[in-house]
């Protein structure tokens, strides 16, 4: 039987003004907040490490297609909950400055501190194990869209054109600093949608438990197909 906790995280939540900015500024600022999320009473936490941006003006963004009631989040404020299925799964994206502008949180590490349960970590693994049933190891348990949205069960039913809430999912700044970051182009983007744009940001530190590590790439040229930058 799961209890509730007797204590909720201080919360230091991000504001709108937070994302009432360009989309790639927002990008590349989540990198080292944390998610947190209660569940059954429980708060669960995880630390974003790679995020997508997306513009209305570019082929890839779904608000270039223009608007639709599914896509409504998309032009509401900023810092608006946008939430789609990804292959059948849940995925999810925060509305930014501009009608139709959005960041897409791509993956994220388990954070556990004073605020988490005690079981955090545990009840995660169980949310979102692996094929076998098995619990996922820490560094993979969030490693895609999909795959953070199931560990801290984030559902587009629930969550889709919704506000952040403080008593039940928000993002924080937990005095995380990303000192380093990579620049690079998203993910699963066909060709002639604007796959050559750099809009994909990823912890430089974490480089490795990315959903796809650009540094490694066969043939993959540092100023042509990724930039190490400041945060």
């Amino acid at each position: 039987m799961i209890t509730a906790m007797s204590h909720q995280p201080q919360c230091a939540m991000l504001q709108a003004a937070f994302f009432d900015r360009d989309a790639c500024t927002v990008a590349r600022q989540l990198l080292g907040k944390v998610i947190r999320r209660r569940y059954q009473g429980r708060w669960l936490a995880a630390r974003i490490i790679e995020t997508e941006a997306y513009y209305k003006r570019e082929k890839a963004s779904h608000a270039s297609l223009g608007y639709t009631h599914k896509r409504r989040a998309l032009f509401m404020p900023a810092g608006t909950i946008y939430m789609y299925y990804a292959r059948g799964q849940d995925s999810l994206n925060v509305s930014t400055r501009g009608a139709g502008n959005a960041v897409l949180i791509k993956s994220a590490l388990p954070f556990v501190d004073a605020g988490c349960d005690p079981d955090a970590l545990a009840i995660m693994q169980s949310l979102n194990p692996d094929r076998q049933g098995r619990p996922r190891p820490p560094e993979r348990l969030c490693r895609g869209q999909s795959l953070l949205c199931k560990a801290l069960s984030i559902r587009v039913a629930d969550w889709d054109a919704q506000a952040f809430d403080a008593e039940a999912l928000y993002i924080e700044d937990a005095g995380i600093e990303v000192k380093r970051l990579v620049q690079t182009t998203r993910l699963g983007i066909p060709t002639g949608r604007d796959e050559h744009l750099p809009y994909r940001f990823i912890d430089l530190a974490e480089v490795r438990r990315c959903c796809k590590n650009p540094l490694t790439r066969r043939g993959a040229r540092e100023g042509r197909d990724y930039w190490l930058r400041k945060a």
